[in-house]
């Protein structure tokens, strides 16, 4: 039997994370519309990505194929979808991924090669950071949204150039300058990707996203997204030309060496995806602004123009206890701190969704209002 001594330092690792007020641990609760219930004890649920909230029947769940698409498991609903992401995104095609992190991780990695250059944003997430890392090019990181750094780094040398971003920041919830991007980006003849998560389904014309916000949607190369948030389902793709997505299906790691996301996800990602989504987003829109008015006559200070709103706190423990606080009173808000963001920069991240009803709404704005005082941050 092996000793367990020699896993004593991951107790030493442990100990560091809870005396640096980083420690993390699992909560367990059940979903119930706009609230979420943990420990019998009913909340308001601020920390949902199902930012539209869609309505939808139940389906039918049919034998599972537990195998890579690339061997048995490529039922005919991917096509189905796949068609209409490709289209979504006015691509040739795309490419469903079991996780949208796997869908960074495996179109970054097989596009990108060894001698060229990335150039990415510093506040991209986790998941695009490790992509980076696996491709062995060069990554330059630019100051957040700053075009003149970006200018800067792009002329460096790289046999073939990358500029990634996302669309909308996951955890500042602000917007990606993609028309000056694009603009710099085709200037140095670099291939622009766009991690669009966020924006994807929420924001643009019949929700297509931050580029077409933006009325860049023909100039992004490579669209990744997720199925998770906007679609309030499970999965991620990569929307591209042709050839880029024939190189995936022979390159991409993280696609041919894992099992296919289960057929009745996908097509539960597909009734999701044809429905009117255009009601849910003007609940979405009403919501919003509804919340950043209320916070702001409250004293918080909301420069988010998008459903991700964060009330940045700082130090760790006081964002925890901050948490606490709004717990106790009723309202799920998770405290988000390093290395998810910097360091002193913890936050509360707050999601709208259309599934908040004005009531739920209005009594967030109570319990702020309480925390402010309480606190005295703002």
């Amino acid at each position: 039997m092996a000793s367990k001594h020699k896993l004593n330092f991951v107790n030493d690792e442990l100990e560091f994370l809870k005396s640096a007020n980083l420690y993390r641990k699992l909560r367990y609760g059940k979903v119930r519309g706009s609230e979420i219930i943990v420990n019998n004890k009913k909340l308001i649920n601020l920390c949902s990505n199902d930012y539209l909230g869609i309505p939808i029947s139940k389906i039918q769940i049919n034998q599972l194929q537990s195998s890579s698409r690339l061997v048995s498991g490529n039922d005919e609903s991917y096509k189905k979808l796949e068609e209409d992401l490709a289209k979504h995104k006015s691509q040739q095609s795309s490419l469903i991924y079991p996780t949208g992190y796997m869908a960074n991780l495996g179109a970054i990695s097989a596009v990108v090669k060894k001698g060229d250059l990335i150039v990415s944003d510093e506040l991209n997430h986790a998941s695009i950071i490790e992509s980076c890392k696996l491709t062995d090019a060069k990554t330059s990181v630019y100051k957040h949204n700053d075009m003149d750094d970006l200018e800067k780094k792009l002329k460096q040398k790289g046999k073939n150039k990358f500029v990634i971003t996302e669309g909308i920041f996951s955890m500042d919830g602000d917007l990606s300058p993609l028309k000056q991007i694009t603009e710099i980006s085709e200037k140095s003849k670099a291939i622009t990707i766009v991690d669009d998560a966020h924006g994807d389904f929420v924001i643009g014309k019949d929700g297509k996203g931050t580029p077409e916000h933006f009325r860049v949607e023909k100039k992004i190369d490579l669209y990744i997204s997720s199925l998770s948030k906007g679609l309030g389902s499970f999965g991620g793709y990569l929307a591209s030309q042709n050839n880029v997505i024939d190189l995936c299906i022979n390159k991409s790691k993280s696609f041919i060496y894992t099992s296919a996301l289960p057929s009745f996800l996908v097509e539960y990602s597909h009734k999701r995806f044809l429905t009117n989504r255009e009601k849910q987003n003007k609940k979405l829109e009403k919501n919003r602004k509804h919340l950043v008015r209320g916070l702001e006559e409250a004293g918080y200070e909301i420069n988010s123009p998008s459903q991700i709103i964060p009330i940045v706190i700082g130090n760790e423990k006081k964002a925890m206890e901050f948490g606490k606080f709004l717990f106790d009173h009723g309202i799920f808000a998770q405290p988000i701190r390093y290395p998810t963001v910097p360091k002193n920069q913890a936050r509360l991240r707050i999601s709208v969704t259309a599934l908040l009803t004005e009531e739920n709404i209005e009594r967030s704005l109570e319990i702020f209002e309480k925390a402010s005082r309480k606190f005295g941050i703002f």
